[in-house]
């Protein structure tokens, strides 16, 4: 009898193993809240070339919003810190996100991803909590959260190092 039991239980086992780990709940039309660190993977389809990027995004009901976005090996691509009155703060810019190209588009595609409206050009798809494309007319972001871990962030991530903008 013990034999019968054996394949059951391997199967059942490695069913097991193979299920997806869950999403934690969130709002249908948004992917983020305050207070947290979200980990995010993106394809940015420009002009028909894909570039797959990493996000870091700090999340701060004191200090703002803080999103670093790299390359596959590490390299910064942008930094941008937008604090809660809505001052941007350019804080790193690159080739590929050069300082007005940040503050135009990847400000207000993060204001879509934080709960905020898209611009007028643009639209905020949610397929579920941790997916979301955002598509304007030059380009469309195809960003999937891996991660997000709640909980205060450190107060020094949100200070600015470049002079004011205004």
């Amino acid at each position: 009898m013990r034999p019968k039991f054996l394949p059951v239980l391997l199967l059942v086992l490695a069913g097991c193993a193979a299920m997806p780990p869950p999403v934690p709940p969130r709002s249908a039309t948004t992917a983020v809240t305050a207070d947290e660190l979200v980990v995010q993977r993106a394809i940015l389809t420009v002009h028909g070339r894909q570039f797959t990027l990493n996000g870091y995004l700090s999340l701060s009901r004191a200090g703002g919003k803080r999103l670093v976005v790299t390359e596959n090996f590490g390299a910064v691509l942008a930094d941008v810190l937008v604090k809660p009155d809505g001052r941007v703060y350019v804080e790193r810019s690159s080739a590929l996100f050069r300082p007005e190209w940040i503050q135009r588009y990847l400000v207000s595609d993060l204001e879509c991803v934080c709960g905020g409206a898209p611009p007028p050009d643009s639209t905020c798809q949610w397929s579920n909590p941790s997916h979301v494309v955002i598509a304007h007319p030059a380009y469309e972001l195809d960003l999937q959260t891996l991660e997000t871990r709640p909980g205060p962030q450190s107060p020094k991530l949100f200070a600015e190092t470049r002079p004011d903008p205004s």
